[in-house]
């Protein structure tokens, strides 16, 4: 999980040598041994115990060392499922599955006992409002348990609260003698160099407090997945559009066709409330142009009035996973095909499938905001995506 740095929250710092090996190796506190054979995690009304016993029951075979160790990893794999998602609430982690001195690094902070990282964790709370997602537990090593998450926090203090996304994975090593954790390192997706303290993670906070300006309207849902150095990988919900013919990337023809439907020419004159973006879609030679407005998540095609002008149509879009890229300025059409092989490029290099064609969305009035302020991305649609 994304933690911060002393005070504002967000940086990290240079890790000891232990921490600087990938997520398959093993942390330093399992070189302990197994005390007892028969060390157990047992759950009661949804809290997490250690329980150990010598005693086997008449006529069974005691189970193997290896059967003991796994079936432990198990139930903290079962814990974490429960206990991760009240990170940021008011139920909170529960600590006492954490060694008093466990060790926490991600690139900018690092804690060396549980009352530092549950300290960051208040702090977190008092200057963000953090949103936390689990993606995944797995066991990935003999005391290894890795967790891929997304956090989403928006910096409070700046009169713009930009948004900050951290996506990336959790390693924590399991003491074998206490079955509690005792060392958690994150991996951030978005850096290459993740040790303490990453000048990179630094300069990856700060390129996320520059000003965009997100107009208070009703978007599309998507969740997002994974955020690399230039890009975003979300899944989209379905959405509803109403869309017409457009002349080019970066073009407003059929913009008043589509705008008018929502503003009231259709069959029954319903006003139906503005949504942001605006997207226009084509197709790698641009041969195809549409000019798409998206509607309310509450309207449905069974209960949209038909649009007035023959020109416009009502489409479903399943939804699915997209590759977005954001950038600033005034879109013009050398600016978005710039950013679409940008995006292309960098998702081939990573090894995803992207679709032909591209979505440009545009966020704002461009009559009323300033272009060093305006949100603008390009989003590709992908063939498949797999979080590993």
């Amino acid at each position: 999980m994304a933690t911060v740095f002393s005070h504002p929250q967000i940086c990290r710092g240079k890790s000891p040598a232990i921490f600087r090996s990938p997520p398959t190796s093993k942390p330093s506190c399992r070189v302990l041994l197994l005390t007892n054979p028969n060390i157990n995690l047992v759950s009661s009304n949804s809290s997490w115990a250690v329980k150990s016993s010598s005693s086997t029951v008449e006529g069974l075979t005691p189970p193997n060392k290896e059967e003991e160790e796994e079936d432990s990893l198990e139930g903290l794999v079962d814990f974490l499922y429960e206990d991760l998602p009240h990170l940021f609430d008011d139920q909170g982690i529960d600590p006492t599955m954490y060694d008093d001195r466990v060790v926490f690094r991600d690139p900018i902070t690092k804690h060396d006992t549980i009352a530092g990282y549950l300290f960051n964790i208040r702090l977190l709370k008092s200057l963000f409002q953090p949103q936390f997602h689990l993606h995944s537990v797995r066991q990935t090593g003999p005391y290894e348990i890795t967790t891929r998450w997304t956090m989403v926090m928006k910096f409070l203090l700046l009169p713009w609260k930009p948004e900050l996304i951290f996506t990336g994975l959790s390693i924590m090593g399991v003491n074998p003698q206490t079955q509690k954790f005792c060392s958690h390192t994150d991996l951030w997706d978005s850096i290459e160099k993740n040790d303490y303290f990453s000048f990179e993670g630094f300069l990856d906070v700060l390129k996320q407090l520059r000003i965009y300006k997100t107009p208070d309207l009703e978007t599309p849902k998507y969740n997002i997945l994974k955020r690399r150095a230039t890009y975003e990988v979300r899944k989209y919900e379905a959405f509803v559009i109403a869309e017409t013919k457009g002349d080019k990337l970066s073009g407003s023809s059929g913009f008043n066709d589509v705008a008018g439907y929502i503003f009231g020419k259709n069959s029954t004159n319903e006003k139906i409330p503005m949504t942001t973006p605006v997207f226009t879609q084509v197709l790698d030679d641009q041969s195809e142009v549409s000019i798409q407005i998206v509607l309310p998540v509450s309207k449905q095609l069974s209960n949209l009035p038909a649009p007035s002008s023959e020109a416009v149509r009502l489409r479903k879009v399943d939804g699915g996973i997209v590759a977005a890229i954001k950038f600033s300025g005034r879109p013009t059409d050398e600016l978005v095909i710039s950013k679409e092989k940008e995006l292309r490029s960098a998702l081939l290099k990573d090894g995803l499938r992207p679709k032909e064609g591209c979505l440009l969305a545009r966020y704002n009035d461009p009559g009323r905001t300033q272009s060093f302020m305006m949100r603008n991305e390009v989003l590709i649609w992908l063939e498949e995506f797999t979080l590993e």
